[in-house]
């Protein structure tokens, strides 16, 4: 894409996984990245593979040093960064914190710091990864669900504010990602994620060519859009099928369960 040759790109979270994975797309373009992670070694590691810059920290506090970092400015904001908590109501308020501090609330910091910028020179690129949860749902993870979800409306509200306007955003809505958060979600997971997961490398081509076509939605699995339609246009039949992964999932769990009793 001659249009990202020579772009300030800031991507978070990219120590590894979709980030990461963003990152090298957006170098191989000719894009002048900064590489951002709470693992300070991790986003080195990656800066350094692919010639970048690098600024470890919140990503929730990085804007102004990834912009001196750029040389005065940024381009593209890759609001990558993320966290996958599970649980429901019984998750602790420290939790449900975390969760929305994280998914939805630095991209409202990002934002912020970045629109002034952007709405002055009338250009500039947001790109937010939600997931599918964000349209859907996730079981076992009401934080998580939750949170995307808020991700997702707050990026669908900036493109409609800011379109006319030179603003472009994304959000990015891949099903399972052969990462370490998919790792994480165990049972839940392997049930509903893993069966059809992809690779961190196929989101970020869906991205560059969401990014060609200047898509708001950008659908790593393409059989998203019929479930959330599915969710739009007949949601008592979807919720019951959701159910059904629901009961399967707490079957599964109560066998773990059992069988970690009977190995102690």
């Amino acid at each position: 894409m001659e249009a990202l040759r020579g772009a300030r790109v800031v991507v978070t979270g990219a120590g590894g996984g979709i980030g990461a994975a963003l990152a090298r797309r957006f170098a191989a373009e000719g894009a002048r990245v900064v590489v951002n992670d709470l693992n300070a070694d991790a986003a080195r590691t990656v800066a350094d593979e692919i010639g970048a810059a690098v600024v470890p920290g919140d990503a929730s506090e990085i804007v102004p040093a990834a912009r001196t970092a750029l040389g005065g400015g940024i381009d593209v904001f890759c609001a990558n960064a993320g966290v996958g908590t599970g649980g429901g109501p019984e998750a602790d308020d420290a939790a449900w914190e975390l969760a929305w501090d994280v998914n939805v609330m630095s991209h409202v910091r990002a934002a912020r710091a970045l629109l002034p910028e952007w709405l002055e020179r009338g250009d500039g690129r947001f790109v937010s990864t939600v997931s599918a949860a964000g349209l859907l749902t996730m079981i076992g993870a009401a934080p998580y669900s939750v949170t995307k979800h808020g991700a997702l409306a707050f990026a669908e509200w900036l493109s409609l504010t800011y379109k006319h306007r030179g603003v472009h955003v994304h959000a990015v809505c891949p099903q399972g990602v052969r990462t370490a958060m998919l790792r994480s979600t165990g049972i839940a997971g392997d049930l509903v994620l893993a069966p059809n997961a992809i690779e961190p490398e196929d989101v970020a081509e869906a991205v560059l060519d969401g990014i060609a076509k200047d898509r708001f939605l950008i659908l790593p699995h393409p059989e998203v859009a019929d479930y959330y339609a599915a969710r739009a246009t007949d949601t008592d039949r979807w919720i019951g099928g959701m159910n059904r992964f629901q009961r399967t999932y707490e079957e599964l769990s109560a066998k773990e369960r059992e069988q970690a009793g009977e190995d102690a």
